[in-house]
């Protein structure tokens, strides 16, 4: 492993490792207004939502590396307090990564990437159409982090209203991670798409799992099972009883010819591999059986 104090390299350089190492990074597909009405349109992945009660977006448009001066955007909303952003899918990556051009501020980046503009209920700055989350918001306030090249400004949004497609909402309403189709920026020329490597960890907030540092010292110390693998097994509330092992034993005749033979490397692979369909119990089952 290497350490590097950050002023002990360049900026570009340290710019290149902070977004490789932290992402994938959500995207604010940030539409403004110029005091003269001229819309403007840019993407800026130092992004996230902060609170829901008041609702928070922040996100953060840096000075220019090269001369330390504003980005559109930032002037944009230090000069009318109002922006709309925009949620990027899979569909629109393209276009949003041609909007990301610094054009002048005469060029509507809206008509430079094809974009449809659509009209605000609450704000002055254009909803992106094709966007399948729109956020209007006021600006609260802006926090700036420097006064040199790359230094970052915090421009904290309050949602006055939201838009979102009916095309992405599951059965319930909800909105489903697998139809929004979101993709994050990572380092250098990378993205990823979102649903393409989506899996599921129940949160232990409605449970108390008994913890890694409860399970069996021979389980607890697997050359087998990983770290992922322990902290599934830990956020179990509750260990099977020997009834259900007992029964679940008996309703497999393949585990029970594997039990009569197998030492405790191959219970743990065979373990391993219910965990990794996410039967957790089914996994505790097995390694208690012997």
């Amino acid at each position: 492993m290497i350490s590097i104090l950050p002023k002990s390299i360049s900026v570009r350089a340290l710019h290149g490792y902070l977004l490789g190492a932290v992402g994938p990074r959500p995207i604010a597909f940030a539409s403004t207004v110029d005091a003269e009405g001229r819309p403007n349109l840019a993407p800026f992945s130092f992004f996230n939502v902060f609170s829901a009660n008041p609702p928070i977006l922040i996100f953060s448009p840096a000075l220019r590396g090269r001369d330390a001066t504003k980005k559109h955007t930032l002037e944009n909303v230090e000069a009318t307090g109002e922006v709309v952003v925009n949620v990027v899918n899979h569909s629109i990556v393209h276009q949003m990564s041609l909007a990301s051009t610094e054009y002048s501020k005469d060029e509507n980046e809206f008509v430079k990437s094809g974009l449809e503009m659509k009209k605000s209920d609450l704000v002055s700055p254009y909803r992106v159409a094709e966007s399948p989350v729109q956020f209007e918001c006021k600006v609260v306030k802006i926090e700036a982090l420097g006064t040199e090249g790359s230094a970052g400004n915090l421009v904290f949004c309050e949602v006055v209203k939201m838009h979102i497609s009916k095309t992405i909402l599951d059965e319930n309403g909800g909105i489903d991670q697998h139809k929004i189709d979101l993709v994050g920026r990572m380092g250098g020329n990378w993205y990823s798409r979102a649903h393409e490597g989506l899996f599921e960890v129940p949160k232990p907030l409605a449970k108390l799992g008994i913890g890694i540092d409860q399970l069996p010292k021979e389980i607890r110390n697997s050359t087998i099972l990983s770290g992922n693998d322990l902290g599934m097994l830990g956020n179990v509330e509750h260990l099977p009883s020997l009834e259900e092992i007992s029964e679940f034993i008996k309703e497999n005749g393949e585990l029970q010819t594997l039990l009569k033979n197998a030492d405790a490397a191959v219970i743990q692979k065979k373990a391993k591999e219910y965990l990794s369909n996410n039967e957790v119990f089914s996994a505790w089952k097995i390694l208690l059986a012997n």
